[in-house]
């Protein structure tokens, strides 16, 4: 993280570290400072724990023998402090403009009527997390060609919540570098954080350039690779949601494949929702098992190898929803629907796992219920013509919409706006998808890999 700076032309350097605890990332600062052609460093360390000041300023004590440096302690809420000062407090303890930032923020959700959300409203900024408030608030304390390096989840790079965080960032500085971790397990490993981690290398006030994209599994850096790429590759310029796209070295799709790939659901005449049924919400109407007053409930237990298979005796989710006056207008119609589970595992293979609702699956019933962990195409809330379902279940289950998705999200959830903001192949060939799919012929990953890439060849 140090060693992504670069010399800043000041002599005097205004270093921020946000969240300080131990001051690891200040140290590793000051040990790169000879590369920046520092001849005076002045830190400002916010750290609220007390437990960890005596171990922060030991830490960084040992570097005034050997730099011309000063450090500076602030033992109060990083949020509150800055948000003070940047909104006009008159109270407000005066903060320097920063040449460098550098910073492994807190992680944890924001609620809407906090203390914290609040302050950062003063300034114009709207967050859901510790982590991007950290960022946002570093990146406008920052002086003009200032610079941020800071490790996070990578959460903020898609969904409608980070919009706000996403066009902020985008406004203010230009990406520089982007470091993705490809395992959640071995970055954040304790903090339970279920997506992939990253490091940002931002630049304020400089105009936006190529990106690089760097890569590695972990953070030993043994298999580190980076390229750099146009920034339309990176955002959109037509996104309104101004997604982040990461593309990744494992991700070799061919130009003339992804060229394909040009379709919205929209255009498609598809639509996709996540499932109505809340299954606390309407627990007193769950059934273990069907019976003649039920219809069938859906959940992604049931999606396997691409094919629901329904009911699971065994299962201690119900199987079955009662159907009445209460439950009728949470229900689908029977037909043929294609459904993707919303969460996958921290390390499973694929983040979109989709599976094929048939009718038969509805014995008797004319309605079929899917429960809210599940994500589901149809349209206008009727179900898809057959072919088309059986096409687009073996699409999403394909290797090439899976790095699609990785592009730009990091998270273990899939959601209704990711799906809807992928770019899918034409009609036709979605259609080819589903046709083959009726042959018979076992539907191995690189059975469909080969199939859907001999249809956009």
């Amino acid at each position: 993280m140090a060693g992504l700076f670069t010399p800043n032309l000041t002599e005097t350097c205004h270093l921020l570290d946000a969240g300080a605890g131990v001051g690891y990332l200040s140290a590793a600062f000051l040990n790169h400072a000879h590369r920046l052609d520092l001849n005076r460093i002045e830190l400002d360390a916010f750290e609220i724990d007390p437990s960890l000041h005596s171990q922060l300023t030991k830490t960084l004590v040992s570097y005034q023998t050997s730099l011309n440096f000063k450090v500076k302690l602030y033992p109060q809420d990083f949020i509150h402090a800055a948000s003070d000062w940047l909104s006009g407090n008159l109270f407000a303890q005066p903060l320097p403009r920063y040449h460098y930032a550098i910073l492994n923020p807190p992680y944890q959700k924001i609620h809407s009527h906090s203390p914290h959300r609040k302050a950062l409203r003063q300034v114009g900024i709207e967050t859901v997390n510790l982590y991007s408030a950290f960022i946002a608030l570093s990146l406008l304390l920052l002086a003009d060609r200032g610079q941020l390096v800071a490790i996070a989840p990578r959460s903020f790079c898609n969904g409608p919540y980070y919009r706000p965080f996403r066009k902020l960032l985008l406004e203010q500085a230009a990406i520089r570098q982007i470091h993705l971790f490809e395992s959640r397990r071995q970055v954040f490993k304790n903090d339970n954080v279920l997506q992939e981690n990253m490091i940002l290398h931002l630049e304020r006030g400089l105009q936006q350039g190529d990106v690089t994209i760097s890569t590695s599994t972990d953070n030993t850096f043994h298999d580190l690779s980076q390229q750099d790429y146009p920034f339309h590759h990176i955002v959109s310029p037509s996104d309104p949601e101004c997604f982040i796209h990461i593309p990744t070295s494992q991700e070799s799709r061919p130009n003339s494949l992804s060229s394909k790939f040009r379709y919205s659901l929209a255009d498609l005449g598809i639509q996709v929702s996540t499932g109505p049924v809340v299954d606390f919400r309407l627990k007193p109407h769950l059934r273990q098992m069907p019976d003649s007053e039920t219809v069938p409930l859906i959940y992604p237990l049931h999606i396997q190898d691409g094919q629901i298979n329904w009911p699971q005796p065994q299962s201690k989710k119900a199987n079955a929803i009662a159907l009445n006056i209460d439950t009728q207008k949470w229900l689908y119609s029977k037909g043929f629907y294609c459904v993707v589970r919303r969460f996958s595992s921290k390390e499973e293979k694929r983040r979109i796992i989709a599976g094929l609702v048939k009718p038969s699956c509805c014995q008797d019933s004319q309605f079929i219920g899917f429960e809210n962990h599940l994500n589901v195409f149809h349209i206008n809330k009727q179900g898809l013509p057959p072919v088309l379902a059986r096409g687009l279940m073996i699409l999403l289950n394909s290797t090439l919409i899976d790095q699609q998705f990785r592009q730009f999200s990091g998270h273990t959830q899939v959601n209704v706006t990711d799906l809807k903001q992928m770019r899918y192949p034409s009609l036709e060939v979605i259609g080819d998808l589903g046709h083959w799919s009726e042959e018979g012929d076992p539907l191995t990953q690189e059975a469909i890999d080969n199939k859907l890439t001999t249809l956009l060849q």
